[in-house]
């Protein structure tokens, strides 16, 4: 943490003349740099990378410092921004009341770095006495700062360059010291730059609302982003010629999202970006922030920033991870998690959570001569009375019934779910036949409609037609109604379709005119004709998700530009990302081309910068409501965003607690090996239990609600019961090594890629097997034991498939109730002891008497 502190400086320095001898150089392993001295000061002369055993150097090295400075605190008043045509910008519009705000914080000047006065120079002076190449310091000081520069070769990573800076106010005001120019580049002279959590891309765009608002394209501004919905405080810069530079704050720079006693979320410490001041391209950071916390100093206060370069003969990724796993100790984060009920708890507990039609809020109305049910959705929805209702995870809800064979959700859920689907279609003749009708129904205006506004978006015929149709003929193949709605869903995305493969991001439900032109629809609308396909076998709709995938690449993935599909951030990139990686997988398995399952790892890899890795998790005590928590079970290290960037929920909210995409970076750890995957997986889905309500194991959405459970979203449950079995049968095959397998369904609307099972028979070692699941069945005191089982089907036998979700060895011993399942063991007994590996599996076989 940052304290000011009085004279004397950090470092107690003596100068040099200009003829001293001593090379002005830092030799590392991989990185060497030397400085000049000329007129204006010490500049680096040379910044070279080894590449096979050879030094290169790169271009456009300069090292030149940055304070910027304030005599009276910045204005937080926004400026105005102006289109390419000249024209003032006036978004967004007056309805998104959630995002305004951030746009207001967006547009103020100290985040358009136009604040203050910037004070550019290069240090005078340097330290006489060094031994070796592995460091060097330097001073300088003018009228308002001097100024203490340590560099030094990390003796532990060979690429890597620490920094330590320290700034002394010669008069009274606010100051921000941002990390020395060590490199600039062209417009066109790089391959790949990137903030985590906010943009990735391979070009400048000059459209300042896709760029600083949609994340599309690196910004032409030198804009400064926030520490709060940055994922990993590591800005990079892959080169032309295929170096990486970045520049990674030091562990404790930024915000702790919960300080103490309450949500710190806010607190601005730390700025990135991918310009200087100059607005030269390069990776940048600010500490303090001008105007923030710790920025204000009075004559002689002192404070300090410490960093590190990364420069690197390897891309983008390899440098991110670097970050990620070795700066901030990600992985480490699995040895403190400890927990108190299993996943497969939470699920049971769900299960009777959703069948208690008073804590699941579910409803049934008439609606066209037919009883529609779903839950009651508290939350805002466009022209709502408080009356609006809403089925989440039909893959979920057909799933759990069949697993456990359970007869409330059978006959009070499925029959009117299945209604409610039939109606949320569009039947009536002419533009909008065959399309969804919006995700809510409004039970005293009797109408569909949209969450946030009058309109049809082509992604909402592929989530609430053909994604929630399909998943409930695979359970029920021989439904003509539902198969009846497939079909016409399919035909209004081709006809929807242009030429290129493209959709429009919505159209106005009045007058039929496209909305949102702003930006494409950069999100896997594609995907519903790929299910259409599945369903229908017509080789139409896979000739048109190819088309429309070809053009997701080209457009989307090749450029790192996304869409989302949350109205009431106006579309942010979010979850609809990861749910891209999985429809591409579907596809490389149906038509064999290698460029979609490539596609498909880029876009995974790019997902992971939707993952929080900061702050390193501790176990220093907190207070949360008046309970004492450690700092890791509250930590939002390891959790994924609703939404980031500038406009996302993560501003303030924090990231959320649904992980839908734990079990896709399962298996994208199966197909890639690569071992962040997995730890991201298992550090969102483990030991959260501070977020989870006890009496019915429903997690909070949101991160700074903690442990308040479903509250106006008791539809979340099915998401989270079809996450977290994703997650666990994902883990079952990847740790048997295929041996543990079930076949998986469709992907679900709309928070990420988790996928239904249930359906048809998998198998177990070879065994074909119907997945199973009944409350009391099996009984554990080690909440590090999730399960799942299965019966042969020849009902000879029954597998327990057991996971250890714990980086120790665990011993137990299994209590079953075979009288919750209508079989006979041909050996009962009732308790069977068990051991399994760190992170390992066991399957235990039971005969069973025919």
């Amino acid at each position: 943490m940052m304290k000011h502190t009085l004279l004397p400086a950090l470092f107690a320095l003596t100068t040099v003349s200009a003829g001293a001898q001593t090379p002005v150089a830092i030799e590392n392993g991989a990185v060497r740099m030397s400085w000049n001295r000329s007129a204006d000061g010490f500049k680096l002369g040379s910044l070279s990378v080894k590449r096979s055993g050879r030094w290169m150097e790169l271009p456009h090295s300069d090292g030149q410092f940055t304070v910027l400075y304030a005599a009276s605190k910045p204005s937080k008043q926004q400026e105005t921004v102006y289109n390419a045509k000249g024209e003032a910008i006036n978004f967004p519009e007056s309805i998104y009341r959630y995002v305004i705000p951030l746009w207001k914080e967006l547009t103020s000047p100290v985040q358009m770095n136009t604040a203050g006065e910037a004070m550019h120079f290069y240090p005078q002076n340097r330290e006489e006495k060094q031994k070796g190449k592995n460091s060097q310091l330097f001073f300088s000081e003018n009228d308002h700062v001097a100024m203490n520069v340590r560099w030094q070769a990390d003796p532990a990573y060979a690429s890597d360059i620490t920094v330590t800076m320290q700034l002394t106010a010669k008069a009274a005001g606010y100051y921000s010291i941002a990390t020395p120019t060590l490199a600039t580049y062209p417009q066109d002279g790089f391959t790949w730059a990137g903030i985590p959590g906010y943009y990735q891309s391979n070009a400048v765009e000059k459209d300042f609302i896709r760029s600083a608002v949609y994340m599309q394209g690196i910004p032409d501004k030198p804009l400064i982003m926030r520490e709060r919905a940055a994922s990993t405080l590591s800005p990079f810069m892959e080169g032309k010629n295929g170096v990486t530079l970045a520049v990674t704050a030091d562990p404790g720079m930024a915000r702790d999202p919960w300080a103490d006693t309450a949500k710190t979320q806010s607190v601005w410490r730390l700025g990135l970006s991918l310009m200087n001041r100059k607005g030269e391209l390069t990776p940048t950071l600010y500490h303090p922030v001008l105007g923030e916390e710790g920025s204000f100093l009075q004559k002689g206060q002192t404070v300090s920033f410490s960093f590190r370069y990364t420069i690197q003969d390897a891309d983008w990724y390899t440098v991110y991870k670097h970050a990620v796993n070795d700066i901030y100790r990600f992985p480490a984060f699995l040895r403190l998690k400890s927990t108190k009920r299993s996943l497969t708890n939470r699920i049971l507990a769900m299960h009777r959570y959703v069948t208690n039609d008073s804590t699941s809020l579910w409803r049934t109305e008439a609606f066209n001569g037919m009883s529609i049910g779903a839950q009651a959705y508290l939350g805002g929805v466009y022209g709502s009375e408080k009356d609006a209702m809403k089925n989440s995870d039909y893959g979920a809800m057909w799933m759990l019934a069949a697993i456990m064979n359970d007869p409330v959700l059978k006959e009070t859920r499925l029959p009117f779910a299945r209604n409610f689907k039939l109606q949320q279609q569009t039947t009536a003749p002419g533009f909008f036949h065959g399309a969804a009708a919006g995700q809510y129904y409004l039970s005293k205006s009797k109408r569909f409609t949209e969450e946030w506004g009058p309109y049809v978006e082509p992604i909402g015929t592929t989530y609430y037609v053909l994604m929630d149709a399909g998943n409930i003929l695979l359970f029920n193949p021989g439904d003509t109604a539902m198969k009846r709605e497939v079909q016409i869903a399919a035909d209004r995305l081709l006809n929807w379709m242009d030429s290129k493969g493209q959709w429009q991001v919505a159209y106005d439900h009045a007058t039929q005119a496209p909305m949102f032109l702003e930006t494409e629809d950069l999100r896997p609308t594609f995907y519903g004709l790929l299910i259409a396909y599945k369903i229908l076998k017509q080789p139409r709709y896979l000739a048109a998700a190819k088309k429309g995938a070809d053009w997701y690449i080209q457009h989307a993935v090749d450029q790192g530009r996304f869409l989302g599909v949350c109205g009431d951030t106006r579309f942010a990139p979010d979850f609809a990302t990861a749910q891209s990686v999985q429809a591409l997988l579907e596809l490389f398995d149906v038509t064999g081309d290698e460029k979609y399952r490539a596609a498909a790892v880029k876009t995974a890899k790019m997902y992971t910068t939707s993952v929080y890795t900061h702050p390193i998790p501790t176990n220093t005590v907190k207070s949360v409501n008046g309970v004492d928590r450690m700092d890791w079970e509250i930590s939002q290290a390891g959790l994924s965003f609703e939404h980031g960037g500038t406009f996302g929920s993560a501003n303030h909210r924090g990231p959320i607690l649904l992980a839908s995409h734990a079990g896709m970076f399962v298996r994208m750890f199966t197909l890639t090996k690569d071992s962040l995957f997995l730890h991201m997986a298992r550090a969102a889905a483990l030991g959260r239990d501070a977020f989870v309500d006890e009496p019915t194991g429903v997690a909070s959405y949101y991160w700074d609600v903690m442990n308040k459970g479903a509250g106006p979203y008791p539809h979340h449950a099915w998401w989270q019961i079809g996450w977290i079995t994703d997650y666990l049968l994902a883990e079952a095959e990847m740790r048997s090594g295929g041996k543990v397998v079930f076949p998986r369904g469709f992907i679900t609307p709309k928070v990420g890629p988790h996928q239904s099972y249930g359906f048809a028979p998998g198998r177990v070692n070879g065994v074909p097997a119907n997945l199973m699941l009944r409350q009391g069945l099996l009984q554990c005191d080690n909440p590090y034991l999730d399960y799942y089982c299965a019966l042969s089907t020849d009902g000879k036998k029954l597998f327990l498939i057991l996971l250890n979700n714990s980086g120790n060895a665990l011993q137990t011993a299994l209590r079953i109730d075979y009288a919750r399942i209508p079989v006979t063991p041909v050996d009962a007994k009732n308790i069977v002891p068990v051991k399994i590996a760190p992170y390992g599996i066991r399957i235990v076989k039971i005969g069973l008497r025919g």
